[in-house]
């Protein structure tokens, strides 16, 4: 047990709050759903419930994931993060198809403009403003993750949309979910005011079927990207970067191999050079040991396996075209 709470320490803090926020939203527009029945407040619900349940996963799948390694488990626990988001896929999946049929249901079988207008706008207002609040933390968690800390401002919102694949994939899910919860609580909003002011009633309809169909753009993310986590994908612009300073080497002849894979939010790198063959083990150690510190000094770089051979005379490693 106190080993959880250790770990629980480490988990993905944004994620943690969005949880809590969306907790506290989903409540919210629940009660005000039981009251006036507004079929886009409980499209809303729905969304705010997913997001919880979603970000709640992240943050226990985050921090489970640090977990060292064990004998059983000797590749230790990183990619157990993706595995519970394409769990929770499962959850947001549900509620985007209950959203959407309930939209369809209202669109063919409209009601009459209904009262209430008030609280719904109050309630889908005060959470539009939570989600923004939580959405810029998330947009500054993806600058903290691509190392560009002393952005601030609005600035942040400019650095993060730009460099989001470069997000861990805790942070990237927050800040999806988020932004389409901020969508979506304002295009709720405007269906609630068509509908009451306008003879197109079922505009609350449609307004819960897009909110639907943004649900499963994000079951669409989380799965793509959590899915090649598990199956364990390569970091290409790591990759890039690794062969450019290795190659300010002038003693590596070639790049026999190199990888960089993702496990989770870590970065795994193998390695292999190739030197001259008279060159002494004293200086080839020396040269290793200069690359690996650097490679350990990256971001998210948790583990190095680096190996040496002599040179075959054979170009394995095009830095032009960045290929083995």
């Amino acid at each position: 047990m106190r080993e959880l709470f250790v770990l629980l320490k480490k988990g993905n803090k944004p994620a943690l709050w969005a949880s809590i926020i969306n907790a506290t939203i989903s409540l919210i527009k629940g009660i005000a759903y039981f009251i006036t029945g507004n079929v886009a407040m409980f499209a809303e619900m729905m969304h705010s419930i997913g997001d919880m349940a979603n970000q709640f996963f992240v943050f226990i799948g985050s921090a489970l994931s640090k977990k060292a390694p064990t004998d059983k488990f000797p590749n230790g626990f990183a990619r157990l993060v993706n595995l519970v988001l394409l769990g929770a896929v499962i959850i947001v999946g549900i509620l985007a198809y209950e959203t959407i049929k309930e939209g369809i249901h209202h669109i063919l079988h409209p009601p009459e403009a209904g009262s209430w207008l008030w609280l719904n706008l109050t309630v889908l207002g005060v959470a539009a403003i939570l989600e923004s609040f939580v959405l810029y933390k998330a947009m500054k968690e993806v600058v903290k993750d691509i190392g560009q800390e002393n952005v601030k401002g609005m600035e942040v919102v400019k650095v993060s949309l730009a460099n989001l694949g470069g997000a861990k994939p805790a942070t990237k899910l927050v800040f999806l979910e988020d932004m389409v919860a901020t969508a979506g609580a304002l295009i709720a909003m405007i269906s609630i005011l068509i509908a009451t002011y306008t003879p197109f009633h079922t505009a609350e309809g449609y307004a819960s079927v897009i909110i639907g169909v943004m649900l499963f753009y994000v079951v669409g993310r989380i799965f793509l990207d959590n899915a090649a986590g598990v199956l364990g994908v390569a970091d290409e612009e790591m990759e890039k970067k690794i062969g450019e300073f290795v190659f300010e080497h002038p003693e590596v002849r070639d790049i026999k191999k190199l990888m960089v894979m993702k496990e989770g939010e870590e970065l795994h790198v193998e390695l292999k050079l190739e030197f001259d063959p008279d060159m002494s083990i004293e200086m080839i150690d020396h040269v290793l040991d200069g690359i690996e510190k650097k490679i350990l000094n990256q971001r998210g770089v948790t583990e190095v396996i680096i190996e040496s051979d002599k040179d075959d005379d054979q170009l394995s490693w095009d830095p032009g075209k960045n290929e083995v």
